[in-house]
């Protein structure tokens, strides 16, 4: 007895110790800033009366520098994929806010047995939205657009209000939804718009650690656990590497015009139903000559939320993704009302996506792309004399 009340002293006074010695930073304002490899993730209220307060980084494919900044402090450390760090905020002086800053669990389940491959019926319509069908709640059954520039599952607000039997509480429960033989389970978000003839949209991280293949030519969405070995053969796949950036994923691809060449990371997004969004501010930091691409179109169109984005549409010589160029592409150029507010950044949408078919490796965080049946098939707007 004596001997388990001693372990159960020596254990308080290691938890005392631990909570002693992490570190401290401090701050006189609640707000604060955080850091990923130097790039700005996240702008942090500091909450005193929260018993912990957390953060969770973007996916990371390998250790990335952290910091977290206040008025007057900061604390730098490197991050595992999987790793947390904790400190204390120490606000006036006399406040103590107890912080994490986690990186998002490794998910792998390349190991399973037996095996996952399942195929999911994928449509694409003649507004390049895809879609599959879905069940909710295990009551309604809805017609979801995978939209890879976006995360878990939104739904319309028409949808939330008119169409389904299921009573949804929004951003903080979970529910299950069934796609082909599998059940995921993902909140729900709200949303003003979706793509054309869709209820809502589900996201890349429903599939995290799985292996994802959009076959455009067999219109199949499936679902692999571990590689086929048939795609891991075919040397028509060129391989791109998967940067994830506010939760999304980004791909490296080149434009050019003239003799001018610019390589970027791009939103790798089939949610996006044209064909390429040139971030203007972006285009000007890097000296790119947009104001010599041949405007073809000038229209309004619509965020997720509703807001208006006016955008031109001009020629843009080349877009090269991995091995593979395609010649006057007729690109968008967002001078205002970005879709990814506070970030200058370019977009690859799915009028160019669908002539791909698509690997996306969640497992080593790779995209792997070869051209399909459409691959050089005319685009919806041309130049004005093509």
């Amino acid at each position: 007895m004596k001997n388990l009340i001693l372990l159960f002293l020596v254990f308080l006074s290691w938890q005392s110790f631990a909570q002693n010695h992490r570190p401290i930073v401090n701050a006189i304002s609640k707000k604060a800033r955080i850091y990923e490899d130097d790039e700005l993730v996240k702008g942090w209220n500091i909450s005193p009366g929260v018993a912990m307060d957390v953060f969770s980084t973007n996916k990371l494919t390998h250790p990335k520098k952290v910091k977290f900044i206040t008025d007057i402090d900061s604390i730098v450390f490197m991050l595992k994929p999987g790793q947390q760090k904790d400190f204390i905020v120490l606000l006036n002086g006399k406040d103590s806010c107890l912080t994490r800053i986690q990186s998002p669990e490794i998910k792998n389940f390349s190991q399973l047995k037996p095996e996952i491959h399942d195929s999911i019926p994928l449509i694409i319509n003649a507004e390049n939205t895809i879609y599959s069908r879905g069940i909710l709640n295990y009551v309604d059954t809805l017609n979801l657009n995978f939209d890879t520039g976006t995360t878990e599952l939104t739904l319309t607000n028409k949808v939330l209000t008119d169409s389904i039997k299921s009573k949804i509480k929004l951003y903080d429960t979970l529910y299950e939804l069934i796609l082909g033989k599998r059940i995921y389970k993902s909140k729900v978000y709200d949303a003003a718009l979706s793509g054309h003839g869709t209820d809502g949209r589900f996201g890349w991280d429903l599939f995290d650690g799985m292996i994802v293949e959009i076959n455009y030519d067999r219109g199949l969405l499936i679902i692999h656990s571990k590689m086929p070995k048939m795609i891991r053969k075919d040397a028509a796949f060129t391989r791109l590497n998967i940067k994830y950036s506010k939760q999304l994923l980004f791909v490296e691809s080149e434009i050019a015009q003239g003799k001018t060449k610019n390589k970027d990371w791009f939103l790798f997004d089939t949610g996006y139903q044209r064909t390429v969004m040139l971030d203007n501010d972006l285009l000007s930091q890097n000296n790119f000559p947009s104001d010599k691409m041949e405007v073809i179109n000038k229209v309004m169109m619509h965020g997720g939320t509703g807001n208006e984005v006016p955008v031109i549409t001009s020629n843009l010589e080349s877009l090269k993704i991995g091995r593979y160029a395609l010649t006057n592409v007729p690109a968008q150029l967002l001078t205002t009302n970005k879709p990814m507010r506070g970030a200058n950044i370019h977009i690859l949408g799915n009028e160019i996506l669908k002539r791909f078919n698509v690997i996306m490796d969640f497992q080593e965080n790779v995209i792997y792309m070869k051209p399909n049946a459409v691959f050089r098939t005319d685009y919806a707007e041309k130049k004005k004399n093509g």
